[in-house]
Parts: C-alpha cells; structure tokens; sequence
C-alpha cells in the first residue's frame, strides 16, 4: 500500500474544487517512524499533485501532534488548528478536502447565526474525535469540528483513527464512535447531530445565544425536520409558490442510519446516505430557505406563529409543520446509560467494526434488529437477537435471511434485566425467561439497542396534543389542535413508521396547509 495514489479522476475532481480557493494551503506531515507513514506521504502528495494551490511539506511538528503519523494544515497565517491523525480516506477522504478547501478560503456553509456563536468563544478549546473509516457518521462531527477551529483560533480539532492508536482506545476504553474528547474529557459519543454539538458546545462555555430577534420576513410555511416527511412537506409547498423555511438539524435524519433500503418503491436497492442526498438534491431545487444544524427550541402560538430556534434566533410564520421524527428508544435498564459508547450501541454501521470477532447481542427482533443481526454476523464471533414477544416482528424475508447465517441465534420471549460490566465495558447480559420466569446470565462484549424510537415533540408538547407515547395528535390531513400547526411522519400518531408512508404524510400536511393559508 506505500505507493497509492489516487486516481486521475479524483484528483481531477480536487483540482476543479481547488480553482475556488483564494489563496495557498500547506500539508505538513510530521516527522519520524511509522509503518504506515510511507503510505501517509504518498497519499498527500497525491492530494497536492492535483492543484498549485495545496503544497505538501515534511517537517517536525512537535507535540502539537501524536507522532509521525500526524499532519496538520497550515495557510500564510500559521496553523489552522486542524490535524489528521491518520490517512484519512474512506469516509474521512472528504472531511480531508472540505477542511483544504475550506482553510483556502472556500466559504464555511455554517449557518451565520451559528458561526456567530462559535466566533465568541473565548475559552480554549482542543477536541479529539476518535473514528473509524468505515463509520458513515463520523465525517459529520469531524467536518463541523473543523469548521469551528477555522473560524475560531481558541479551537483546535484533532481526527484520530481509532485503526491506529490501538493503545489509546484502550486507554480511554472506547468501544464506539465517533467519540468526542474535549480537554481531554469526554464530551460527547455515538451518533452526535452538529446542532447537539453546539448545543453542548454553549453550555460547557457558556457562551449566549442570538438576541431573540425576528432575523427573516414573515414565511408562508416553516417546517421543522429534515428527513423524508419534512422534506416532502418542503417541496410541496414550494411548488404552490409560498415563502418557505426548513429547519433540520441533519438532512435525511434517523434515515441516514439506515444502510439497506429495499422497500422504497421503484428503486430496488439503496442506503440511508444515498437517499438522503437525493432528497437534498430535489429540495435544492426549489427556492427553500434551508437553517441546518439548528432546531426549534420553542414556539409561540399565535396568528403568526413565533418559531424560536436554538441559536436564539426567531422566524414568524403563517403556519407551522412539525416533521421533526423520533429518536432511538433506550432499554432503561441498569448498565445501559454508563456504558453508552463503552459496549452499548444504537448505530451497527458505526460501531460495528469495534466488535469484530466478539460476541454481541441485538435487543429487538423488528426490522431494524433483524437488519443489525444481519449487518453483525460479517463481523462478529456471534449475534444473539433478544425478543421479548414470543415471535419475531421482522418481515419474513429478513427473518429467512438471518436463518442462513450460523452465528445468529435468536431468543424470543425474553426480557432483559441488566447490562453487566466490569472496568473494561460490557461483560454481558443479565435477561428472564418471560414463560418460566428464570434468570439467565450470558458473556457478552456488545448491545446493539434496536426498540424503536422515541417521538420527538418535547418542544410542542404544550402547544399541541400529543398521546401518552408523546405522539402528536393528528387527522387524516395532518392537523393538529392547534389552528395552523401541522404534523407529519414519525412524530405523529400515524401508524408503521416507514420512508414512504413519511413521505405521503408530508404531502398532506403541506396541502393542507395551503388550505390553511387559502381559506
């Protein structure tokens, strides 16, 4: 592997992207021994063979990184305060060239209101983000930490891949990722929305959000949730000529946690990711204002409904659609919520890899369990799937599917008690037979967590109705009780939570609120 390059093609690519910057930018690879620091250089100086704009430097750097398998980016004014600890390629091959673009000069697309926030930090800030290549959701907390570190010079942002620093995943006995260190202390683990990470980011520094000031003109239709249903909502109401804004805090949401996609109809075949930028794509084009990495923190109900998000910033609004989705349940159960990211997992594409020739179990013997059984089997010793009804609630065709594979094993009519750990994480599991009541013990080194999800409606609960599952309350057409405030997707008291259900549902809302606006 020492002498890869890339291809003509990529490199092509990065040269067109490379024209936009406005000025030079330095790859400086630290100096010294490693084995797969031949591979390191010839992989930058690949990268900075594809445009005169991005120079490849070999050079002692110090401290400032963990050793000779470490480079940092440097522009005419010093140090960026972005490093590489690793050959970023796979997923993290993007992070690499948005933060050469972007130390270039290419504009950050954050939004103002965000950046305004992280400008004003003014305590120092050194993150770590521990990752694995193959974990589709760590670019995102990487790329935004590199944001930060671009537009404040109090922050610094480190990509580590956990591949390569064997002995400090150890040390920090990190099991999952992304894992987000902060001043050496943990901040943050698992699937992390960039708005959470500001969200934190302003508690821990107590930095303030934006005045609470109308900042845009009156909207048509404010929708909130960027995944299927609130995009469909978007576009439909786009498409009858209204003012409107989506906020979400990631494109696609729980969706893009989804890697086999075979029930979409009249595409086969395709993952969360892929979906997700095809949603994207087609909001694009239409004239919608799009506040990413931002949520609504609160609403006022009036004739103009007052839209506040967690910038601080406030948007008026003639109606309101609330598409913001549902979250991954938790077992509650003793030993689950302080061994999150040290054993206990909700993503399988993400920590998966962690796991590899170990035995873990599946709690949940739906779709999403049968899918994560499935997605495991390729790389752990063992997948026990624990169902608590006496039979599997996944579609047959999943269940034939992890019948052919001999390290499933399923448990069905089992509760489980407790998540058991020693000093080094999970141990195992502590469950009951629900029939005869009889307690078992089994060794275990991972729990992937797949029971559903949690609405999240938390912000509105006061303002419209919800069902004791915290479900908003709707009819036929999307309306809520409340006058101008609509729901759909998974937030909602619609039954079978599916892509393609979400996507009618947000149709009828945003029709409905044409109604709403034309009556």
């Amino acid at each position: 592997m020492a002498n890869v390059e890339l291809s003509e093609d990529i490199r092509a690519s990065i040269s067109v992207y490379a024209n936009k910057m406005l000025h030079e930018v330095k790859l400086v690879l630290n100096t010294g021994n490693h084995k797969k620091r031949l591979e390191l250089s010839n992989f930058l100086a690949s990268v900075a063979s594809a445009s005169n704009n991005i120079v490849f430097e070999e050079r002692d750097i110090g401290e400032l990184v963990k050793g000779p398998i470490s480079f940092i980016i440097e522009t005419n004014k010093g140090a960026t305060g972005i490093t590489f600890s690793g050959i970023p390629s796979g997923h993290e091959f993007n992070s690499l060239i948005l933060a050469i673009l972007q130390s270039g000069g290419v504009e950050i697309k954050l939004d103002q209101g965000l950046q305004s926030i992280i400008k004003n930090i003014d305590k120092t800030l050194n993150f770590e983000v521990f990752v694995s290549l193959s974990c589709q959701n760590c670019p995102e907390v990487v790329q935004v930490l590199n944001e930060f570190a671009l537009l404040n010079e109090n922050i610094t942002s480190e990509m580590i891949d956990g591949g390569l620093f064997q002995d400090i995943i150890k040390e920090k006995k990190i099991s999952g990722v992304p894992s987000v260190y902060l001043n050496g202390e943990l901040f943050a683990n698992g699937r992390v929305e960039t708005a959470t990470l500001i969200e934190k980011l302003q508690r821990f520094s107590n930095t303030q959000s934006l005045d609470n000031s109308t900042t845009t003109e009156t909207q048509d239709v404010v929708i909130a949730g960027g995944g299927p249903a609130g995009i469909s909502a978007a576009i439909y109401a786009a498409r009858k000529g209204f003012k409107v804004t989506l906020i979400a805090q990631t494109i696609g949401g729980q969706l893009k946690d989804t890697m086999g996609i075979e029930n979409f109809i009249s595409v086969p075949k395709t993952t969360g990711p892929e979906l997700s930028t095809a949603l994207q794509n087609h909001m694009n084009t239409y004239g919608i204002t799009v506040k990413q990495n931002l949520s609504v923190s609160s609403i006022e109900d009036n004739d103009l409904k007052r839209i506040i998000l967690t910038s601080g910033e406030v948007i008026e609004s003639k109606t309101f659609i609330i598409a913001t989705g549902a979250q991954w349940r938790k077992l509650n159960l003793p030993g689950e919520e302080e061994n999150i990211g040290n054993g206990v997992a909700y993503c399988p594409h993400c920590d998966g890899p962690f796991f590899k020739g170990k035995d873990v179990a599946v709690i949940g013997g739906g779709n999403s369990g049968l899918e994560a059984s499935i997605d495991l089997s390729g790389i752990a010793n063992s997948v026990t799937v624990f169902e608590f009804l006496d039979e599997l609630k996944a579609d047959q065709v999943l269940i034939d599917r992890a019948g052919t594979r001999d390290n499933i094993k399923i448990k069905t009519g089992v509760e489980a008690t407790q998540i058991i750990s020693s000093g080094n994480g999970v141990s195992g599991i502590e469950y009951r037979e629900r029939g005869s009541g009889d307690i078992h013990t089994q060794n275990l080194s991972g729990i992937f967590v797949q029971i559903g999800l949690v609405p999240n409606s938390s912000f509105i609960e006061n303002v419209v109705d919800t069902n004791s599952y915290g479900e908003i309350i709707i009819d036929d057409s999307g309306n809520t009780s409340a006058k101008g405030i609509f729901a759909c997707g998974d937030v909602t008291t619609v039954p079978h939570k599916q892509i393609i259900i979400s996507m009618g549902d947000g149709a009828k809302a945003a029709i409905a609120a044409a109604d709403y606006l034309q009556s």
